[in-house]
């Protein structure tokens, strides 16, 4: 390599070898046989079972096991109790917070904290997760819970409610549907469908997410404000709570605000120190905990609920209460809304448990996880606990603190189990208002998530309408109906990349055996008369006629109009010649016609048209590229051979099968040499399966690489010789060695391929 332009250690290698086909790649290289599993066998190495399989089982459905097993008492106990304390004060301000989007009585957020955390702890894959509240469903269960049980008017007629107060009747409905959530959890779990959740790409969820914290921060402005809202579901509940707010803004209790303002400057504050300091502080500052635990005695000492009228958790009752029954009349009003809580749920915890994973080097399991979260929501619905998840925020506690396992969940449980039992009445002063607070303050980071819309946008504009709509759809349609709208702008915005794939035309790069868009480069090489046509997708139902149309284009012409038009012509000719008006010479056609002859314009036996031409009672072929006699005039074929890169196609459907056959044809029956290569084997061989070669479409056409199938052509058609040094570096012509069978030409080809490799070493 010469040049100026050459960069540093430069390195060379040279192949020389046969020049293959898929049929002579399989007839020199024998292929190993693998037996390949039948649905029935697999069904039945799903219900075999023996001891080892048993004890696998045993293991995948009750995790503990295994860490527990492993468990080093001297390194991670101590870890793990810092995290536990520290996760469950955290948890205990979260519970009562999150419970008020709910629509709850606080003190139900405490059995939410502890109740999930327990099975979760039996059940679950992840070390590091703090499975609790989490605000995205506490709200999206407010929703059903307003939407039976309003805040003004009557609830709905549900069997069951009659005798209850209004909040035994939420708490009714906020348990059921959770009991629903985890039965649908559940399933999946079982059914093996923990896959689904990657139908909620990182996109779709961001934008997801950011318009649920504005409808947080919407639900918690009556707190903060000290004004009385009633919770409205449904879409644009958003707009309609909104007007309330501002309608009643005069009436705004201003010994709330202030206790808000100062709270969430100081939590804010602290939480920046928090995050630039992280290295040097051995945990961060627990400054929420800090901050209740004032406001709690502040009102206390100073009657903030006599004085100022402010509105405070309450009596919060000690103890747990009796297990309760879901009821099913709750189950057909929720379903719709069951169903999103439950996808959300796991699909925030698993994204979490994943990214812990990663960090500290063990797996996790979906399916388990939706097993493990199904059965904690059941068994926490239970004893009247609403739908959980895990917190970003108390996750980030919990593995920050030292936490090592789920012993830290496990401890947070059993602080929120004290706080419940013998110390909840501390609580009972506390504003709503710094709860409210706390839960605005923790919204920063969602809320910032809009900080990626010019970056999606630069980068990946499709991904940026996916971001839109689902946040878009969030904010005016409620999380339910959002969600659904942000997944199927998600899978149309799939299925169109794949239907309407960017296929392009590639030419070889001048000495080497690489193809690239011709569109891109500019020292490239074209064979005259050769076309060589990328398709980057599947072929399926969807986009077989788009794919047709863009080789129509890419060859310029349509070989079905140039077929028919040949047929016609062939046709005509024959009646020429029949009435003597034509007479075959050795020259050609003479026309022998006295007057100009004029196209017949006969349409009958238009199918015969569809048919391969007919030479068989010509005395010898048409040059279709040349001057036909009488005036008649077809579509030139400018090329000779097309070559169909398949790399990049991963499946062939019948539909898709049948369409490519029926182009196959058209082109050949136009006498243009169609190559297909670099076909995946498996769509090789379904193409056999499927009977897709015949006379015309031979499966000698499918070659090994696009370079086998280039010099294959140029063998086939060589070109001019002034053309020819274009492509010496890449095309070596010998006799070699008799090692070479006759059905590789009579005259051995081999491949040369040498072309420089560049490293560039830093230095």
């Amino acid at each position: 390599i010469k040049g100026e332009m050459m960069r540093p250690a430069a390195q060379q290698y040279v192949v020389t070898r046969p020049l293959y086909s898929e049929e002579s790649f399989a007839q020199d290289h024998e292929k190993i046989y693998r037996h390949r599993k039948t649905m029935l066998d697999h069904v039945k190495q799903y219900f075999t079972c023996d001891a080892k399989r048993a004890k696998n089982t045993a293991l995948s459905l009750l995790p503990v096991i295994g860490w527990m097993k492993a468990y080093r008492f001297k390194e991670w106990l101590l870890g793990d109790i810092v995290s536990g304390v520290s996760t469950g004060l955290v948890a205990v301000l979260q519970g009562l917070a999150y419970c008020l989007l709910a629509s709850l009585p606080p003190w139900y957020g405490l059995f939410s904290a502890f109740f999930p955390v327990i099975i979760y702890f039996f059940l679950g894959t992840s070390r590091h997760i703090s499975v609790g509240p989490f605000p995205v469903l506490c709200l999206m269960i407010g929703s059903a819970v307003t939407r039976l049980v309003p805040d003004e008017g009557p609830a709905f007629n549900i069997t069951g409610f009659e005798g209850l107060t209004r909040d035994e009747q939420r708490v009714l409905v906020a348990s059921s549907v959770t009991f629903l959530a985890g039965i649908m959890q559940l399933a999946m779990g079982v059914l093996q469908v923990g896959f689904v959740v990657m139908y909620l790409s990182d996109t779709l969820v961001s934008g997801f997410t950011t318009a649920a914290a504005i409808h947080i921060l919407v639900s918690q402005l009556k707190f903060v404000l000290g004004l009385e809202v009633p919770g409205i579901s449904g879409p644009l509940s958003l707009i309609y709570t909104l007007e309330i707010i501002f309608n009643k803004i005069t009436s705004t209790n201003v010994c709330d605000v202030v206790i808000s303002i100062v709270i969430m400057v100081v939590v804010f504050i602290v939480k920046e120190i928090n995050d630039r300091f992280k290295s040097k502080l051995p945990v961060p500052i627990p400054i929420e905990v800090i901050m209740t635990v004032i406001a709690c005695g502040v009102s206390y000492a100073f009657d903030f609920k006599t004085r100022y009228g402010i509105d405070v958790v309450g009596y919060i009752p000690k103890g747990y209460e009796a297990p309760v029954a879901p009821n099913p009349q709750i189950f057909q009003e929720t379903a719709v809304e069951a169903f999103p809580i439950a996808i959300v749920g796991f699909a925030v915890a698993f994204s979490v448990a994943k990214v812990y994973s990663i960090k500290h080097d063990y797996t996790i399991d979906g399916n388990q996880e939706l097993i493990a979260f199904g059965v904690s929501n059941i068994f926490g619905a239970s004893f009247r606990s609403f739908a959980a998840s895990t917190a970003l925020s108390r996750s980030a506690v919990q593995e920050s603190t030292g936490g090592k396992t789920q012993v830290a969940g496990l401890l947070s449980a059993v602080i929120v189990m004290i706080v419940t039992l013998a110390i909840g009445f501390l609580l009972e002063p506390l504003p709503k208002s710094v709860l409210g607070a706390v839960i605005i303050i923790n919204l920063k980071g969602s809320l910032m998530q809009f900080r990626e819309i010019p970056y999606l946008w630069r980068r990946d504009k499709a991904d940026c309408v996916v971001w839109l709509s689902s946040c878009i759809g969030a904010f005016l349609l409620g999380l339910d109906l959002g969600l659904a709208v942000g997944l199927g702008v998600e899978l149309i915005s799939v299925i169109l990349r794949t239907q309407f794939p960017r296929c392009s035309l590639l030419a070889n790069i001048r000495g080497t055996d690489i193809y690239k868009d011709r569109k891109d480069y500019i020292n490239i090489y074209e064979p005259e008369g050769v076309k060589i046509f990328r398709i980057p997708s599947p072929i399926f139902f969807a986009n077989i006629e788009f794919f047709r149309n863009k080789l129509v284009e890419a060859v310029g012409f349509n070989p079905l109009r140039v077929l028919r038009k040949r047929n016609k012509a062939l046709r005509m000719i024959r009646k020429l010649l029949k009435k003597g008006k034509l007479q075959w010479t050795s020259i050609g056609f003479l026309n022998t016609s006295c007057g100009p002859i004029n196209e017949s314009e006969d349409e009958s036996n238009m199918e015969e048209l569809d048919q391969p031409t007919d030479f068989k009672d010509f005395p010898a072929r048409i040059d279709w590229n040349a001057e036909l006699p009488a005036n008649i005039v077809v579509p030139r074929v400018e090329i000779h051979s097309l070559v169909l890169d398949f790399a990049a196609v991963s499946f062939l459907d019948i539909s898709g099968l049948k369409g490519l056959k029926a182009l196959l044809k058209e082109l050949i029956r136009v006498e243009v040499e169609v190559y297909i290569v670099a076909c995946d084997p498996y769509i090789l061989e379904k193409l056999h399966d499927c009977s897709f070669f015949d006379d015309e479409v031979q499966s000698s056409m499918f070659y090994l690489t696009l370079h086998d199938a280039m010099l294959h052509i140029l063998e086939k058609h060589p070109e001019p010789t002034q053309k020819k040094s274009d492509y010496e570096k890449v095309k070596k012509i010998h006799h070699p060695p008799g090692s070479l069978r006759s059905r590789d030409r009579n005259v051995g080809i081999s491949l040369k391929l040498c072309f420089s490799l560049f490293m560039v070493f830093e230095k």
